[in-house]
């Protein structure tokens, strides 16, 4: 395990957009995102670990800048970019998460950004999205039309494409979160992140492999939005999906490089209705008394459904954001 001064000393050039990324790349990210992003603490629960079986390490990325794991990735595809480009802008569509962060890491560098959000999204994420200084365009909640509505902009402002989730600067980013956790707690027998595009584990599965290559890795997946589970039980992507999960910052489809990572480390998809999350999210509030948001919350919700797979091991679970749209909590609870 490097520690913080060998980070610091590493200078790898940063993985492109199109390449996947490696471990060299995630300690290169963790060196460049240093002066920028928090290292967020490790969080413990004796009555959760009494209900899991286990004992669980919360990775608190809830307390992360713009409230989110997305502002690693974020941050390390902007301040790799050469001033050149940086200097037109970057350009990205999210449904919330990732659109703030990337607006608060282009603020960090005083460059344009440009966040096209569709028009269903959270109205606290899009909130935050305007306050980090970026400039918002609407579409419709569809992959196609996020992705339409991306090149327009791109056409119009020559803007650099910062991707949720396939970009492999923003993966490399990802994986800093896992770095962390497992130089702070050491040995871990699972990690357990939740999964939407697979930025966050994919990213984790590169780390957990060259750092800990004993520990398993697991994807949390809402079962209204199964295309990762799916495509790894296939063999191959699943493309069409209609979403229908409360966890919003999960309905995004598994990307291609995402996709192709997860194979390569045997990553293994657990599924959680939104029933069961919404359990997780307020047995989470109570006991340990953190804002995290549904996305977060799945994470929780796949190790307490799945006691028998993790019973007496050392778990690590990141919760990947606190964005909650405090006036929709009351229909939330409701509808689980």
């Amino acid at each position: 395990m490097n520690s913080a001064s060998d980070l610091g000393a590493l200078a790898h050039p940063a993985a492109t957009p199109a390449a996947l990324p490696t471990f060299d790349d995630v300690l290169a990210a963790a060196a460049r995102i240093a002066p920028h992003a928090h290292s967020t603490p490790v969080l413990r629960s004796r009555t959760l670990d009494a209900l899991a079986g286990c004992e669980l390490h919360f990775k608190a990325e809830h307390l992360q800048r713009a409230g989110a794991f997305k502002f690693r990735g974020a941050c390390n595809a902007v301040w790799s970019l050469p001033d050149a480009t940086a200097a037109r802008g970057v350009v990205t569509h999210s449904s919330g998460n990732h659109g703030a962060a990337l607006a608060l890491a282009a603020r960090t560098r005083g460059i344009p950004c440009h966040v096209v959000v569709p028009h269903n999204a959270v109205a606290a994420k899009m909130a935050a999205i305007r306050a980090y200084g970026a400039t918002l365009h609407h579409c419709e909640p569809t992959i196609a039309a996020r992705e339409a509505a991306c090149a327009a902009v791109q056409a119009q402002t020559g803007a650099e494409l910062v991707h949720p989730y396939t970009d492999a600067r923003v993966i490399a980013g990802q994986g800093t979160a896992a770095l962390e956790l497992l130089g702070h707690d050491g040995r871990f027998d699972a990690l357990v992140t939740p999964l939407g595009g697979g930025g966050l584990l994919s990213g984790t599965a590169i780390t957990a492999a060259a750092v800990s290559p004993a520990t398993r890795v697991f994807g949390a997946e809402p079962a209204g939005a199964a295309d990762g589970f799916a495509s790894l039980q296939r063999g191959e992507r699943v493309l069409e999906l209609a979403p229908d999960t409360v966890c919003d910052g999960l309905r995004g489809l598994l990307g291609a490089p995402n996709f192709a990572l997860l194979r390569a480390h045997r990553v293994e998809v657990l599924l959680a209705d939104d029933a069961a999350t919404v359990q997780a999210l307020r047995l989470f509030w109570q006991r340990a008394k953190q804002l995290i948001e549904p996305s977060s919350a799945i994470a929780l919700a796949v190790v307490l459904a799945n006691r028998e797979r993790f019973a007496g091991q050392r778990v690590g679970i990141v919760l990947s954001g606190g964005n909650v749209d405090l006036d929709a909590l009351a229909g939330l609870f409701a509808s689980a």
